[in-house]
């Protein structure tokens, strides 16, 4: 080869090492969005009754992510199911995300007997039920989580099933702990999808322990309409005694254990 012939390749050679720019340094990943499915005693302004609010707005207080709350009122799995809104918020989500599910309070009664529309059939797998009024199949409220959080799994998000909020406890003058079914259901979701990206936090039992701690007439206070909805005071405790669980790993380390800040102790 001749000399110029070897330089000329060599020229080309080092234009080319100049000419191809160098991979940045990628920049940290920011912190997750925090979607929040719900019903009204996780939505913002609660009942919308002007003394009520839902506890998703007050989360952010205790965490550094961001928070969007999707919660509406008087929704249940099915309804939110069927509304669409489970795939508006898989439409959102980015790999890395983290999504709240947490229904129970709307998704009793019968879709065979005068449906309203909102409850699930009875059961825990894949039994289905007609609609009296629209002649729908209507599934349990464990396939409609189920189905919710393999949506947002295939969009690389992380689903935290989060058990329904308790009605007053100390309604009757009595501190009265049992748990509705669907807070069972939301573990039994939990457990048949079988993935380290869905886990399971029972927000039920931790609201439980704070009014079991503050008594009857404190926790009275907090309900100043019926036994379902919280005033914002209620619906701050509430956020907070959902943090703590997160926290303390109450059922098990969750995707949001990470991004806790300043962690209450109400219970």
């Amino acid at each position: 080869m001749r000399l110029s012939s070897l330089a000329t390749i060599l020229a080309l050679g080092a234009l080319q090492a100049v000419a191809t720019p160098t991979q940045p340094d990628l920049a940290p990943r920011a912190t997750p969005t925090v979607y929040l499915c719900g019903d009204s005693t996780m939505a913002n302004r609660g009942a919308n009754d002007g003394a009520t609010d839902g506890w998703g707005q007050y989360f952010g207080t205790y965490s550094t992510v961001t928070v969007v709350n999707k919660a509406i009122g008087g929704r249940s799995a099915r309804s939110y199911w069927n509304e669409g809104r489970f795939q508006e918020v898989a439409n959102l989500v980015k790999s890395g995300d983290i999504v709240v599910i947490e229904f129970g309070h709307n998704d009793g009664g019968s879709p065979r007997s005068n449906d309203n529309g909102r409850s699930a059939c009875p059961g825990t797998g894949t039994e289905t039920c007609t609609s009296d009024k629209t002649g729908e199949v209507v599934y349990t409220f464990v396939f409609y989580v189920i189905q919710a959080a393999k949506l947002m799994t295939a969009k690389g998000a992380t689903v935290i099933l989060s058990s329904q909020t308790p009605n007053n406890l100390w309604e009757t003058g009595t501190f009265v702990g049992g748990a509705p079914r669907f807070v069972g259901y939301q573990l039994t979701a939990q457990k048949a999808l079988s993935s380290s990206s869905v886990t399971f936090v029972d927000h039920f039992q931790a609201v439980a322990n704070t009014y079991q701690k503050i008594g009857n007439s404190a926790t009275n206070a907090l309900y100043p309409r019926d036994h379902t909805h919280t005033s914002p005071q209620g619906a701050s405790l509430v956020a907070q005694a959902f943090t703590q669980a997160i926290y303390q790993s109450m059922n098990g380390t969750t995707s949001l254990k990470n991004y806790i800040k300043n962690p209450p102790t109400v219970y």
